[in-house]
């Protein structure tokens, strides 16, 4: 099964990049990448896997459809990943009992300063910032735990994310990083969706 699934997400991966580089619309494409991530996490979890994994990759779906598909109800769908990253959060407790609370507010008040000394202050940035805050702790901590799948799969999601604020924010940015950001999205996206899908499957099915 982790070989149907890795070459159904390979095929995909290569045709929607193809699009983004030729200039074509790959969103269609991107969205049926993580439907197919949503799927397998769900087999996986029937077989013995990690069912966190499984709601995970729900939210995720939810997300991406209001932020890809449909391109609209952004609040919503960065609501969404905050969920996801609660799971992720619940998944790193049951390793480590670490939650880093101090941590975690201390980001979101840095995050909560810095835009508003960029006169960037709104509704939905103040919301991503708190989303990325623990998302940073969250991976951090994934990297001291025994999960490399897991921890890898968040870095790559985490480097997707930098791309989403650098595409978002273009002015504060050199334009090389600007035009590469618009790439560089889903180059991270779906292969750190990929490890985290292939995190939460049983030990048995791990070879």
């Amino acid at each position: 099964m982790t070989a149907t699934f890795l070459g159904l997400e390979a095929a995909l991966y290569a045709a929607f990049m193809t699009l983004d580089l030729t200039g074509g619309s790959g969103d269609p494409v991107k969205y049926a990448s993580i439907a197919v991530c949503l799927v397998f996490s769900v087999l996986f979890a029937r077989r013995g896997g990690n069912r966190l994994m499984a709601a995970a990759m729900a939210l995720t779906l939810g997300a991406d459809t209001f932020l890809l598909l449909l391109n609209d109800w952004y609040g919503a769908g960065v609501a969404l990943f905050c969920g996801v990253q609660g799971l992720y959060l619940v998944r790193i407790l049951r390793r480590c009992g670490r939650s880093l609370w101090g941590l975690r507010l201390f980001l979101v008040g840095a995050a909560w300063a810095g835009l508003w000394a960029l006169g960037l202050l709104s509704p939905l940035n103040l919301l991503a910032a708190v989303y990325f805050a623990n998302f940073l702790v969250n991976a951090c901590q994934a990297l001291s735990l025994s999960m490399p799948l897991f921890a890898w799969g968040l870095c790559l999601f985490l480097l997707c994310d930098v791309c989403v604020g650098v595409h978002n924010q273009p002015e504060l940015f050199p334009g090389w990083l600007a035009a590469f950001a618009q790439v560089g999205m889903w180059l991270f996206y779906l292969p750190g969706q990929v490890l985290l899908v292939l995190s939460g499957r049983k030990k048995e099915d791990i070879s």
